[in-house]
C-alpha cells in the first residue's frame, strides 16, 4: 500500500465498498443534546438524527481533530503507506479540509489533502477516482488531481421540505428561510462553489422531484455517469427517482445502477427529515 486514500464519514461510502478500495473513512461526530456521537453505524445514525430533529433536540456536528486525523495518517503509514491522499467535503461547509491540512504537517510521511469543494457522495466518488488511480499504479499526485477532477464535473443538486435547518447551521442565509417560508415554496439547492446555492424554487414537492429528475438528465448529457439518489427519511420517493433516473440514463450508467440510501447522519443534520439529493458524477 505505498499509496492510501483517506476520506470521511460525510462521503457516504458505503462500507463493504470503502473495504473492498482499501479506502480509510475518518468520522466526523454528531452532538445531539450532550451527547457526542461518531457518524456510522455504531454511532450516530440517519435514523437517529432525523428522530432528534423531529423531537426538536439540539442536533450539531463536529468536525474530526487534526489530532485524530494525523493518528490515522500514522497508522497508515504503519500499515506500509509511503503517500496519503485525503479527500474531504468542501472547506466551505466544514473545517475538516483544515483539519486535515494541519494534521499533514506533522505526518511522518506525505500527505495530500485534497479540499473537494463538494459534500456527500460527491465527496465520494471523488475519493473513488482516487482510488482507481492508485489501484492502476498512478502516483499520489495523480491521484489528487484526479479526485479534484471528478468533483469539480459532478453536481449535487438537491430538494429540502424547511431551509430552516440550514438557516440553523449557518449553511444559508436567514432572509432565504425566511422566503421560503412565507411563500410555502419547495427549494431546489445545489452546491456550488463548495457553498449551498439557491437553484429554483417549486411550489409542491411533487414538482421538486420532477424538476430534480429533469436537472439530472440535463448534467448527465450523453457522457459516461455515476450517480447516487440519498435522502432522509424519504425512502419511498427516493426509491421512485432512483428508478425513473436509472430508466432515463441507462446509456450513461453503461450497465451500472443508481445507488440509492441514505443521507449520513452529519449532512442530515443539516438538511433535515424529507430531504432528497441526487448527484451525478461523470467518469473520466
Amino acid at each position: 500500500m505505498p499509496v492510501a486514500i483517506v476520506t470521511d464519514s460525510t462521503a457516504s461510502l458505503p462500507v463493504e465498498v470503502a473495504a473492498e478500495r482499501g479506502i480509510v473513512v475518518v468520522p466526523l461526530q454528531v452532538v445531539i443534546g450532550a451527547e457526542v456521537l461518531d457518524e456510522g453505524p455504531d454511532g450516530a445514525t440517519p435514523e437517529l438524527v432525523a428522530a432528534a430533529l423531529r423531537e426538536w433536540k439540539p442536533v450539531s456536528t463536529s468536525r474530526p481533530s487534526p489530532a485524530a486525523l494525523l493518528e490515522v495518517y500514522e497508522r497508515a503509514a504503519r500499515d506500509g503507506a509511503t503517500e496519503i491522499v485525503s479527500v474531504h467535503l468542501s472547506g466551505e461547509m466544514s473545517g475538516t479540509f483544515e483539519s486535515a491540512q494541519l494534521a499533514a504537517r506533522d505526518a511522518s510521511v506525505r500527505v495530500l489533502p485534497v479540499d473537494t469543494r463538494q459534500v456527500g457522495f460527491a465527496t465520494g466518488f471523488a475519493a473513488l477516482a482516487a482510488s482507481d488511480v492508485v489501484a492502476a499504479g498512478g502516483s499520489a499526485e495523480d491521484a489528487a488531481v484526479a479526485a479534484r477532477l471528478r468533483a469539480e464535473a459532478s453536481s449535487s443538486l438537491f430538494y429540502v421540505d424547511t431551509l430552516e435547518y440550514l438557516r440553523r447551521g449557518g449553511r444559508i442565509g436567514a432572509a432565504a428561510a425566511l422566503l421560503g417560508g412565507a411563500l410555502a415554496v419547495k427549494p431546489l439547492l445545489q452546491i456550488e462553489d463548495g457553498r449551498v446555492a439557491s437553484l429554483e424554487r417549486v411550489r409542491t414537492s411533487a414538482r421538486a422531484l420532477g424538476r430534480l429528475e429533469e436537472l439530472a438528465v440535463q448534467r448527465a448529457g450523453d457522457v459516461p455517469v455515476d450517480v447516487c439518489v440519498a435522502h432522509l427519511a424519504n425512502p419511498d420517493r427516493a426509491g421512485q427517482l432512483a428508478e425513473r433516473l436509472g430508466e432515463r440514463l441507462e446509456p450513461n450508467l453503461e450497465g451500472r445502477e443508481v445507488w440509492c440510501g441514505e443521507l449520513g447522519a452529519v449532512l442530515g443534520a443539516h438538511v433535515g427529515p424529507g430531504m432528497i439529493a441526487v448527484c451525478v458524477a461523470p467518469r473520466a
